[in-house]
């Protein structure tokens, strides 16, 4: 079994930002992003932090703006990223989800400009994705980070049975697109699916995404498949784990994520990635 190390190759992806932060600076481009919170949902601030702490590590500004729940509606928060859209020293905006019940999520993620739309969520940075690798240039930061970590382990998913279980916008869907354009074949499943494990035992790429812990467990995985762990869930003892059971999973799998330390840090990194994109969208020149 080897570790997929999200931390390690997070690291790599940093020390090449850095050098395009500050290649950007010398040409009087400061990359921005700007974060927006509303509320005081705890996983958010855990991640808030992170993403800010990325920022520092690149040279990337990073403005956060908090609201209180009370204070934002879903008309005023489409305004504030309006007048994100339009400030040219913002090159990124990204709306920290989950929002509060009251605010119209879908209405929220097609207010961010496409070309400022560093989560990829928007349906122009979705939708384009399906035509070829070639336009996947601000896609989603997970599936990104999940395609990373394996071009970096050198495996080839071209004519491999890719099982993804989830089919969430965020991670399952565009994650599949992916594969697929790498030319795996691609089964996605989710909890309707009858026989979970009939479809994961086939998979030589396995990817769960569910938010579920322990929902795989051994006998669900082919010996040798390569396992992402997407999930993250906490414990009673308060103890961070995956969807797989990682240690009768991990003895099974050829490759297999961590959790922690697998898709999150990767996660992050291709945000950063993302902005650094973002700017040179918004400068052609540069290009």
């Amino acid at each position: 079994m080897n570790l997929l190390d999200g931390k390690f190759i997070a690291q790599e992806m940093y020390t090449k930002l850095q050098s395009d932060a500050a290649e950007l600076k010398n040409k009087g481009i400061q990359p921005k992003l700007v974060i927006i919170l509303v509320g005081d949902h705890p996983a958010s601030l855990s991640y808030i932090k992170s993403k800010e702490k990325a920022s520092q590590t690149v040279g990337v500004e990073c403005e956060i703006m908090k609201f209180g729940a009370d204070e934002m509606d879903t008309a005023k928060l489409i305004e504030v990223i309006r007048g994100l859209n339009e400030d040219d020293s913002v090159h990124g905006i990204l709306v920290q989800l989950p929002l509060p019940k009251h605010i119209y999520e879908p209405d929220i993620i097609k207010a961010v400009a496409p070309q400022k739309d560093v989560d990829g969520f928007t349906a122009y940075n979705l939708g384009k994705m399906f035509l070829s690798t070639r336009f996947e240039d601000l896609a989603p930061c997970t599936p990104l980070g999940i395609i990373k970590m394996l071009e970096h382990a050198k495996i080839d998913v071209e004519g491999k049975e890719a099982v993804i279980v989830g089919r969430s916008n965020i991670v399952g869907k565009p994650v599949a697109i992916m594969l697929l354009n790498r030319g795996a074949t691609v089964t996605a499943c989710h909890s309707k699916t009858v026989d979970l494990s009939a479809h994961t035992k086939r998979a030589d790429i396995l990817v769960v995404a569910v938010g579920k812990a322990g929902l795989i467990t051994a006998d669900m995985v082919k010996e040798g498949a390569v396992v992402v762990d997407v999930g993250i869930n906490r414990t009673e003892d308060g103890k961070l784990v995956g969807d797989c059971d990682f240690v009768t999973v991990s003895k099974k799998a050829s490759f297999i994520t961590p959790v922690p330390g697998g898709c999150g840090p990767m996660t992050v990194a291709c945000l950063m990635n993302n902005v650094i994109k973002a700017v040179h969208k918004q400068n052609p020149s540069l290009s």
